[in-house]
């Protein structure tokens, strides 16, 4: 018997009944794949030929949209489609054909594989922000031809870095009626320029303006529906916390010296900081216990801070570590085995098939620990018999720092849940987890108006210059 869907569940699905275009800025863990099948279903009853194309990170192809339709929809036909069996997937007349998202490329090249799609969903439309990517550009010319009669994009997190985020994948859903069919002059509109110069070089920073946010939001209302984590469901509290560690004193004279020269010799190698950009970069690796050199391989310093997330591991029944870099891993699975601590891990190394065998796992409690990349585990995956998340190291990525962390708050979370970020006393890493709180305040203080404006029922507004 199918569990009926929850009433904000519901009140998604009749929006994308009457709105032919739709963004959903759910919360993750709100259930949009769910409703988004119902609705679909509710389209295959008024017209058995209805087909839908969903673009989906990788990732999750499998361990959520798959699951859902075995559990929400089991009358729904699909297929998923990899690079390895991507035209046979596409030749089937299945109800729903599921691929991820740069298949968008080869579709460009092959369009009359998405000529009989009536329906796009994109799930996490923050994979086609960048307007001049070659996965935006391909998809740009999908929707450009006039594909897709009903359009559906979907993210919980759709400005972690800037407002400037959300106009590309706007316009893939409404062809840029709302914020303009030219980037540039939303850019003018939305932000504010800053001309700096650097090494006899003038580079233009555009900063949000400060009511950038009310501005889109005015924009979109009419085609957005926002739902909040704890508005739908009462969830148990969840704790953020910071624990730092020491540097050792030869470590911290590196990090002192790189910081202030640019240029680190570390015994064997000389590593140098071209920019300011490349020098956080290198200090953040300094600080996790290993630097890169420009050959992409790393010279080891120091381990000490992974004894501290080991012993934070075994503590703890159930948890998730989140690592950057491939050194922390490697000594995080190096530990974990001379513990005899049972794990897993998820990254970009990891064959899509094993990523929902180690979400079963971890799920049936077999696991005391899964480590991931939170590029790779960040969208989708429900894994919620862990309680705690413990960020190895920081990540500059908002976006990548709020999805890894719904993992496991999210729906079916009954638990109290905990935050840790590690980070070393006196250095860049405290920083960037400051600048991750700005990042998401900002993304918050688009997502609240967007509620607002929605359940406020605006009248029509001045578009965007086009």
């Amino acid at each position: 018997m199918v569990v009926p869907a929850f009433s904000h569940q519901r009140e998604t699905t009749n929006f994308i009944l009457k709105k032919k275009r739709v963004l959903i800025t759910s919360d993750p863990g709100t259930g949009k794949t769910r409703a988004v099948l119902d609705a679909f279903v509710k389209l295959l009853e008024k017209d058995p030929t209805e087909r839908m194309l969903v673009i989906a990170p990788l990732s999750i192809l499998q361990a959520s949209w798959e699951e859902d339709i075995l559990k929400f929809t089991p009358d729904l036909t699909y297929s998923i489609a990899y690079s390895k069996n991507r035209e046979e997937a596409f030749e089937t007349d299945n109800h729903i054909t599921i691929t991820n998202h740069d298949a968008v490329k080869w579709l460009q090249k092959n369009p009359e594989y998405a000529e009989s799609f009536s329906v796009l969903c994109i799930d996490e439309f923050t994979a086609f922000k960048h307007r001049t990517s070659q996965r935006s550009k391909a998809i740009g010319k999908l929707t450009g031809r006039g594909l897709f009669n009903r359009r559906i994009a979907m993210s919980g997190t759709p400005n972690s870095n800037t407002i400037r985020d959300i106009w590309h994948p706007t316009k893939l859903v409404d062809d840029g009626e709302r914020l303009g069919t030219a980037f540039y002059p939303f850019q003018q509109q939305v932000c504010i320029p800053n001309i700096l110069v650097l090494s006899n070089r003038t580079v233009t920073e555009w900063t949000d303006k400060d009511n950038a946010e009310e501005m889109v939001a005015v924009q979109l209302q009419d085609i957005t529906i926002r739902h909040r984590l704890e508005d739908c469901i009462d969830m148990p509290e969840q704790s953020v916390t910071m624990r730092k560690v020491e540097l050792p004193k030869r470590i911290m004279h590196q990090y002192e010296t790189l910081a202030r020269d640019s240029v680190l010799y570390t015994g064997t190698t000389t590593i140098n900081a071209i920019n300011a950009g490349v020098k956080v970069k290198k200090l953040l690796q300094l600080c996790t216990g290993a630097i890169y050199k420009e050959d992409g391989t790393s010279e080891g310093i120091h381990t000490e801070r992974y004894d501290l997330v080991m012993e934070l591991v075994k503590q703890r029944k159930h948890s998730l570590v989140a690592f950057n870099w491939k050194h922390e891993r490697n000594h995080l699975i190096q530990l974990a085995e001379k513990e005899g601590i049972a794990y897993s891990v998820i990254d970009g190394d990891t064959p899509e098939e094993k990523r929902k065998t180690v979400v079963d796992n971890l799920q049936l409690g077999e696991l005391q620990v899964v480590f991931c990349h939170p590029q790779s585990a960040g969208h989708g995956l429900t894994m919620t018999k862990a309680t705690s998340i413990i960020w190895c190291s920081p990540t500059y990525n908002a976006e990548h720092y709020l999805q890894f962390n719904r993992r496991i708050y999210r729906a079916g979370q009954t638990k109290r849940t905990e935050v840790i970020q590690i980070a070393a006393s006196e250095t860049w890493e405290t920083e960037v987890y400051t600048k991750l709180q700005s990042k998401m305040v900002k993304m918050e203080e688009l997502l609240t108006i967007l509620k607002i404006t929605t359940e406020a029922k605006h009248g029509k507004n001045e578009r965007f210059i086009r």
